[in-house]
């Protein structure tokens, strides 16, 4: 049985895999979802991750999509208490920023989604400069107290709201976040280590960095000359282009060969064993995606691997 791992300060449990929800309703339909979502669980996977919006920029639908589909596998299967449902705010076309009002109502269209009473961890999807640290934060502050939202968190948020934010919460006594969602991989490493990732250390935050896999590159079935059917593969093969790319490409084959591991499974690897990190964050759009996935909380990387892939990827 796979150890779960304390997210940050909360008294959340969780796997350190996230499912990643946002292929639910756009690349995966309801019976694939439920399908990966009973996979994961079975595995020992607990930690699910959507968003409000997910997945309004596929056509024919409106934002909600992937939240439903959990909401109804989480009633199906009547395991709501064992799940951590990470939900976020502030892109949905009907609920757009983060004003106290477009908080608060977007969180009770989640839980209707959800058909649940309560989020596990709420995080503010993209943070918004026009709008103070203080209503956020007391809006949030109002859910939890509600009872609606567990714990708070944040994501695209740049250190120094970041920090703005932690000193109201500490200051005026409010929730305060206990997760940062930040972009972060192994060929994209520059907008979280620094400031930002010194700061999630500093105040006892646990990161669960997204695009994981860079949109899928990182699974290494983009090669020169090879086509691959996914909504994601401009994303994902532009790293191709990239020195960069091909040097982490080569390094993840070398590893993923010695361990008689996937290429996804190393680079999942690599991101959990990196400092700050408690769950990476992957999404899978059918069964057999999750295997490779699910490796990561089997797989110990040496040291000599660590400094390889931190090498071929500087």
């Amino acid at each position: 049985m796979t150890a779960l791992r304390t997210l940050g300060s909360s008294d959340l449990e969780v796997f350190p895999l996230a499912l990643g929800g946002n292929v639910f309703g756009w690349t995966a339909d309801e019976e694939t979802s439920f399908a990966v979502l009973d996979a994961y669980a079975a595995a020992g996977g607990n930690f699910v991750d959507t968003a409000d919006s997910y997945s309004a920029w596929a056509e024919g639908n409106r934002g909600g999509e992937s939240e439903t589909i959990i909401g109804k596998w989480l009633k199906a299967r009547g395991n709501r208490s064992d799940i951590v449902v990470a939900t976020k705010v502030s892109q949905h076309p009907d609920y757009q920023g983060l004003s106290a009002a477009t908080i608060k109502a977007a969180a009770d269209a989640s839980l209707r989604r959800l058909g649940t009473d309560h989020i596990d961890l709420y995080y503010t999807h993209f943070d918004k400069p026009e709008v103070p640290v203080e209503e956020i934060i007391g809006a949030l502050d109002e859910l939890v107290k509600a009872g609606k939202v567990r714990h708070i968190a944040a994501s695209n948020i740049t250190p120094e709201r970041l920090q703005a934010s932690l000193d109201f919460s500490r200051r005026e006594g409010l929730a305060r976040y206990v997760a940062l969602q930040p972009h972060y991989n192994l060929v994209s490493r520059d907008t979280y280590e620094g400031p930002l990732r010194d700061l999630t250390a500093r105040e006892g935050l646990a990161a669960v960095p997204y695009f994981s896999l860079a949109s899928g590159f990182l699974t290494g079935k983009y090669r020169p000359g090879t086509t691959v059917d996914s909504a994601r593969a401009g994303a994902a093969a532009k790293h191709l282009d990239s020195e960069r790319g091909r040097r982490v490409l080569a390094a993840l084959d070398e590893i993923a060969e010695a361990h008689e591991a996937s290429v996804a499974t190393v680079a999942l690897a690599w991101l959990a064993a990196q400092p700050t990190i408690t769950a990476p964050i992957a999404s899978a759009r059918t069964v057999d995606q999750l295997p490779a996935l699910l490796g990561v909380a089997e797989l110990r990387l040496t040291d000599a691997d660590l400094k390889q892939l931190a090498e071929a990827s500087a």
